[in-house]
């Protein structure tokens, strides 16, 4: 992470405001972030970080592409391999975050404003997109790269969110106002278009469908018969 000047001439920067709420929100979690406290650790106004951020939805957009920076190239570089070690690299890479910033994780697994019908919502469209191409490009069809999808990040997130509230992390997502220090914020927050997650929006329908009581029912019928084979060993 880049260091963040402290001082009362800070240059002002779009990278230097997201650094800086990724370290608050590590430092006491999500719930403690507004811009007036930004601003405040900045040392500048409140009004002034406007004309880098247009607010709350955007300064999250900004907080979790940063934590997702190098996932999605990452999962590029194994995009050729065998689908088993792509997944296992999307493990991997996803728990980095997770153990690195645990106060900040729970915001991945919140919904983006383009696509709110993402089951299970994930923050990071670019991920899913980079996901579903991949696992496409490798013969899955477009029916079994949504339930790779849907199961595999099912898993990864009620695991890493477990893991992440044992670290002390407020688990829910944070759905209260961010006090945005009496500023007049342009009608363009959150409106992110899916330009440049074109699978994400080709398979909307399917993404969007909940499935979630029959995925229960499976991941459950596997666990049972795991521990069934456990005890006749």
């Amino acid at each position: 992470m880049r260091e963040s000047p402290r001082s009362t001439s800070t240059k002002l920067s779009r990278d230097l405001i997201v650094d800086s709420a990724l370290e608050m929100i590590d430092e006491s979690g999500a719930q403690g972030l507004s811009m007036r406290s930004l601003a405040q650790r900045l040392n500048v106004e409140a009004m002034s970080l406007y004309r880098y951020v247009h607010g709350k939805e955007d300064l999250l957009e900004g907080v979790v592409a940063l934590l997702m920076s190098g996932l999605v190239s990452a999962l590029e570089k194994e995009a050729d391999k065998h689908w088993q070690a792509f997944l296992q690299t999307v493990a991997h890479e996803v728990r980095r975050i997770a153990s690195d910033h645990p106060l900040a994780f729970p915001l991945v697994a919140t919904r983006h404003p383009a696509a709110p019908w993402l089951r299970p919502p994930l923050r990071s469209v670019e991920v899913v997109d980079t996901f579903l191409s991949a696992l496409i490009g490798q013969g899955f069809t477009d029916a079994q790269a949504v339930d790779a999808y849907r199961s595999f990040s099912s898993f990864l997130l009620g695991q890493l969110l477990l893991e992440s509230a044992v670290r002390g992390a407020q688990t829910g997502p944070v759905e209260e106002p961010l006090d945005e220090g009496d500023a007049s914020i342009p009608q363009q927050d959150g409106s992110i278009s899916l330009d440049s997650a074109p699978q994400v929006r080709r398979l909307r329908s399917l993404l969007s469908e909940d499935r979630s009581q029959e995925e229960f029912e499976v991941s459950l019928e596997v666990l049972l018969d795991r521990l069934d084979r456990e005890l006749s060993q």
